[in-house]
């Protein structure tokens, strides 16, 4: 049966079953497919709508099936122009980086206009913390924890990353984060020229504060950039000045320029109906065992 009968065939499902919310988040409905095409075999969602912080956020985690054993672990943050998304949404990519060994945590955070800069950042240091606190009691080694994350979610990478004082400010070793792998993020985006960006970052008193390139330095973990040359809604330049500036400071990193991937593509490529599109998964996968290996 090929891809588009089998999408075709899930499509029909879902509105037999009423399943409107599904069909009218394009994240949600990659995932059912996902999970219906074989990305939920071998993993297990064991934590679920978990409370972390103190402003109300949950996360789930995703391990794979079997003895548990201590595994490291990737925390995956959505996109969404910090106005839209949630951590249910993205099924797919908790379950690709679970098959692939990792004890995965998907946290979900404050959206515009509740909230604007710097509270993603809190609500992603906050998701750190506790995994550094909890995620031994799912399997996952807190001494092993990557990062990773598709557009806005890739700008919380890059800053915490980057920026020491989100981190800081939960009480947390910065240290903590052994490697990164953002997916199309925003870096180096100021003048602010889209209305989510501006309305995210509005009444910020310096610009130049909220971004990650600001902040590139030589001592920082380990980096994968990760973009595509038909990016039209976070240009490549982002990733290719960030990695230019970080070179340039003696950092570690390393820059993946798909040919012809869009914005939405590469975060696709995740998923397995997509999965051919683009080696995203495998090169982050890669990325982060060298890494690790390597320390």
């Amino acid at each position: 049966m090929t891809r588009r009968i089998i999408v075709a065939c899930v499509l029909l499902v879902m509105v037999s079953l009423g399943s409107a919310a599904a069909l009218t988040s394009p994240p949600g409905l990659l995932s059912f497919l996902d999970k219906v095409m074989g990305g939920g075999s071998g993993v297990s969602r064991i934590g679920k709508d978990l409370a972390f912080g103190s402003n109300g956020q949950t996360l789930d985690v995703w391990r794979p099936v079997g003895p548990v054993v201590k595994r490291p672990v990737v925390i995956f943050w959505y996109g969404g122009g910090w106005y839209k998304g949630n951590r249910r949404a993205y099924g797919f990519a908790a379950r690709a980086f679970a098959k692939a060994g990792f004890v995965v945590v998907v946290p979900d955070y404050r959206k515009v206009p509740q909230i604007r800069f710097p509270a993603m950042l809190q609500d992603g240091a906050d998701a750190v913390k506790w995994t550094r606190d909890h995620i031994g009691e799912f399997g996952g080694d807190p001494a092993q924890i990557v990062l990773s994350g598709h557009s806005a979610g890739a700008y919380t990478v890059a800053m915490l990353t980057l920026d020491q004082r989100w981190l800081k400010a939960v009480g947390v070793d910065p240290r903590i984060v052994k490697a990164a792998a953002p997916l199309c993020g925003p870096y180096d985006f100021y003048p602010w020229t889209s209305d989510s960006a501006r309305d995210a970052f509005k009444g910020a008193a310096d610009p130049a504060m909220t971004q990650p390139i600001t902040f590139a330095r030589a001592d920082a973990p380990p980096m994968l950039l990760v973009t595509g040359t038909a990016d039209t809604t976070v240009r490549p330049r982002n990733a290719i000045h960030l990695a230019a500036r970080l070179k340039t400071l003696g950092g570690r990193v390393e820059l993946i320029n798909y040919p012809n991937q869009t914005h939405e593509g590469v975060v696709m490529a995740l998923s397995v109906p997509f999965r051919g599109r683009s080696p995203a998964l495998a090169d982050s996968v890669a990325f982060f065992n060298r890494s690790l290996a390597a320390r």
